[in-house]
């Protein structure tokens, strides 16, 4: 008797609790309907939802189906939503209820240590067949934009493990790069090396736009089980809508946010910055953007600086991110609109040639196309001039090579050629090297000092 009356106030009081929740809530709640749907848009009315809200649509016979989209414009009293998924079983009329009327900010996505080793897609939602742990912890996808008076400089060289780069491209600790190539000229290879050798706290790698297979590749021959326990992916493949594509770049970078505000030293991967850019033409050519320069409208140009001034340092003391952007340029043309604009926006750029890597030569780096903005700032004079020397006899081998292929060349005209075509055959061996080789930032610099050594 007496635990049937426990058992009683148990249930009483659960009730209670559950009623105040209840009336709480509101009574009613805001709600659209589709009119329309053209390829990727669709079109709601009786909506007035800011740009960036979440929204789910109802489909019809199918009691706990909903389909989320975010809204992407909007003319009078119509909104254009663009879905996350593909679109099955929506039918004239669907009702499209609000997240939230907040905005992006209704949102939360899964952040923090706990997703250490793992996979994860553009919406936060795991990809590797297990659940997020009960500690994750969950905020906004938009993060709080850093006054540049308060950033820390950039003055302390990173070492990415590639020789080529330490002693010619040296990269500061905080610094953005660009990794421009062609298809098939070992940027995968090289973005790699990178991700294994280079000293840092943390690793996120984004995967925006790029084939599905290559998720799998990158993480069990590329990252390692080793790369992966300190390292989190974010995959949002080719197959992908546009919108989750964009939403995988910005939630990488949250990522990397989130742990530089940690005090850490994050490592940014992302492969590739190009399709990020042609998701967000999908979006506004399919809203009624008119396009510009080779049909990207102006709105793609908004979106990449705002992308790319996220990484960086943080705060003096604080932690950083340092970040490799890879641009892919059309039949290996530097003046591609998107490699042109990141080029500007970046601090330096890595240009991969497809000659050297038709010749065998890997990594297939274009020293003489390539620079670092921050490098004099991280590194002595004397490494600064030492590189210079190198990339001179380098350009001026590469402007004789025919001469000296066919026999034209002879000694003692031009005392630089001379020096380059003695040295040749040393400067070549020291921008190539293995794949599962690594190259420290001192062994970089001493094998620099001995290439150029005792020239003038």
């Amino acid at each position: 008797m007496h635990n049937a009356e426990q058992l009683t106030e148990h249930w009483q009081s659960a009730l209670t609790s559950v009623s105040e929740r209840l009336v709480a809530l509101p009574q009613w709640r805001h709600c659209g309907r589709l009119v329309r749907a053209t390829g990727m848009v669709l079109e709601a009315v009786g909506l007035q939802l800011p740009v960036g809200s979440a929204c789910v649509i109802e489909v019809q016979h199918q009691s706990d189906a909903l389909i989320e989209a975010e809204v992407v414009g909007f003319a009078g009293d119509k909104t254009f939503l663009m879905p996350l998924e593909a679109v099955q079983g929506l039918t004239p009329g669907a009702r499209v209820l609000p997240i939230s009327e907040a905005g992006d900010d209704s949102r939360r996505f899964p952040l923090g240590p706990a997703l250490l080793g793992r996979v994860l897609d553009g919406c936060g939602r795991t990809l590797d067949q297990q659940p997020l742990p009960r500690e994750v912890e969950y905020g906004k996808l938009a993060g709080k934009a850093i006054n540049p008076m308060h950033r820390a400089p950039i003055d302390t060289p990173i070492d990415v493990g590639i020789r080529a780069i330490n002693g010619l491209l040296t990269v500061g600790r905080g610094q953005r790069m660009g990794l421009f190539a062609g298809s098939g000229v070992g940027k995968s290879v090289l973005l790699g090396m990178m991700a294994r050798f280079t000293k840092a706290d943390v690793i996120v790698v984004g995967l925006i736009g790029e084939r599905g297979r290559e998720v799998q590749e990158f993480i069990d021959q590329i990252l390692g089980e080793e790369g992966m326990q300190r390292a989190v992916v974010v995959a949002a493949p080719a197959d992908s809508s546009p919108l989750q594509r964009l939403q995988g770049a910005a939630y990488a970078t949250r990522l990397a946010e989130d742990f530089r505000d940690r005090g850490q030293h994050v490592l940014l991967i992302m492969d590739s910055l190009t399709r990020f850019a042609m998701a967000q033409r999908e979006i506004a050519l399919a809203i009624g953007e008119p396009p510009a320069t080779k049909g990207y409208p102006p709105s793609v140009f908004a979106r990449l600086p705002a992308l790319v001034e996220r990484a960086g340092n943080g705060a003096v003391g604080g932690g950083s991110i340092t970040a490799f952007y890879t641009v892919l340029t059309e039949g290996d043309d530097q003046q591609d609109p998107i490699a042109d604009a990141t080029r500007a926006i970046l601090d330096g750029h890595v240009v991969l040639s497809r000659g050297l890597a038709e010749s065998g030569h890997y990594p297939a780096i274009d020293i003489e196309a390539s620079i670092s903005r921050v490098m004099p700032s991280v590194i002595s004079q004397q490494q600064v001039q030492q590189a210079q020397k190198l990339k001179k006899l380098f350009s001026v081998y590469q402007r004789n090579r025919d001469l000296i292929s066919v026999g034209a060349y002879s000694p003692g005209h031009d005392p630089v050629l001379d020096q380059a075509v003695q040295k040749f055959p040393q400067v070549e061996h020291y921008l190539q090297q293995q794949m599962h080789e690594q190259a420290s930032f001192s062994a970089a610099q001493t094998a620099l000092t001995d290439v150029i050594g005792g020239l003038q």
